[in-house]
Parts: structure tokens; C-alpha cells; sequence
């Protein structure tokens, strides 16, 4: 590929994530439009590059965030057609972390919009992604894993992933946590309840040390 031409397609690649900037805060018929534009483009730079990996991730971030807006079988083909673009980016590069998680995130939405058992093959498929991600950077994904635990009332394997994201440096806050619907059936648990106590703790600790550092500098 001469310079020109990998120049062209980065800039047709950074075109295409501007569109789907504005198709985010877009609705209706506009938002589809900039959609279907940033799609194009992301259809042109597959042309057998090293830019591929790239177009075919921002090509289902953006399918995934569109499906968000649909229901019914209009948001099942765009989730799927979001997983098929995060599988062959996959394939094509086994490390690449955004497509492992948000691979998982659409299997996951697609099995909430099918309504779905928790044992379902989609919320295993959604597991696989999550585990992979924790293998290209270790604790990733673990929250979400322990999003598929809860909801299947494993509270060990729940715990355990819990435990790996705070450890990580990678576990949403305290209230998005209690707030968060795949935690319903743990979150009244008695092991559940003492992990958030732990982070309430952590809370109090950070306060108490920053309290005592103004202390220091300003004696």
C-alpha cells in the first residue's frame, strides 16, 4: 500500500468515527444516516490493510451503540451484525481488548433484549469474550464476569470476580454497583453485603489519610 493510500483510508477512518460521534447524540432518520455513512467508510478501509483490526472494531462499536437506540428485530440484526465485526477483528487480531469486551457487552444485551436464561448460550458466548479479555489484560473484564455470576447466583465465582476487579484497579463505584440489575439476585447475600462494606471502608481510609497529608503540609 503506497502512503497516499494508507493516508486516505486513516483519514476516511477518522471521517467515519466523527459520524458516529454525531450519531450518537443524533435520532430518527439523521442518526441512521450518519450511520450508514460511517459504515461506507469503514467498508472501504477493509481493503486488505493493516488499518483492518481498527475499522472492523469502530465498525461494531459503533453497530452496538446503534442497536442500544432499536428494539425488537431491528436491535437483534444490528447486535449480531455488532458481533460478527468484533469476531473477525478477533480473528484477525486475537489481542485486540476493545473487540474481547464489547464482544461480550452485545452478547450480553442481545440475550437481555431475547429475554433469555441466565445458563443461555448467549450469556456463555458473552463469558468467552470476557474471559478472553482477561487474558489480553489481566482484570478487564472481570466485572462482568461477575455481572454473568450474579446473575446465575454463583456466588463464589461472583465473589471471586468482584474481588479480582477491585484488586485490578478495574471495579465501577460502590453505587453503580448496588444500582447495577445483574446484581438483584446477590446483592442481599450476606457475602455480598460485607464485600461492599469492605469498599465503604477503603472509602473511609482514602478520606482519612488525605485528611491527615493536609494536615501535615499545612502545619
Amino acid at each position: 500500500m503506497s502512503i497516499l493510500e494508507s493516508f486516505t483510508k486513516k483519514k476516511k477512518l477518522t471521517a467515519a468515527a466523527s459520524q458516529i460521534a454525531k450519531a450518537r447524540t443524533s435520532e430518527g432518520k439523521t442518526a441512521d444516516s450518519l450511520y450508514k455513512g460511517a459504515y461506507q467508510d469503514y467498508a472501504e478501509v477493509l481493503a486488505g490493510d493493516a488499518l483492518r483490526s481498527d475499522a472492523l472494531y469502530h465498525w461494531g462499536f459503533a453497530l452496538l451503540h446503534q442497536a442500544k437506540t432499536k428494539t425488537g428485530d431491528e436491535a437483534v440484526k444490528l447486535y449480531q451484525n455488532a458481533i460478527d465485526k468484533f469476531s473477525f477483528c478477533l480473528l484477525l487480531n486475537p489481542d485486540y481488548l476493545g473487540a474481547a469486551i464489547n464482544g461480550g457487552v452485545a452478547y450480553m444485551d442481545l440475550a437481555r433484549l431475547k429475554a433469555v436464561d441466565a445458563q443461555d448460550e448467549l450469556y456463555e458466548l458473552a463469558k468467552t469474550h470476557f474471559e478472553q479479555a482477561n487474558a489480553i489484560h489481566a482484570g478487564s473484564a472481570s466485572y462482568n464476569l461477575a455481572c454473568i455470576h450474579g446473575l446465575r447466583n454463583e456466588s463464589d465465582a461472583c465473589l471471586h470476580a468482584l474481588e479480582n476487579s477491585k484488586n485490578r484497579g478495574s471495579l465501577p463505584d460502590a453505587e453503580d454497583i448496588i444500582n447495577d440489575p445483574d446484581m438483584d439476585t446477590v446483592k442481599n447475600q450476606p457475602w455480598f453485603i460485607e464485600f461492599m462494606a469492605t469498599l465503604s471502608k477503603k472509602s473511609e481510609a482514602v478520606i482519612v489519610e488525605a485528611a491527615e497529608i493536609i494536615t501535615e503540609t499545612t502545619a
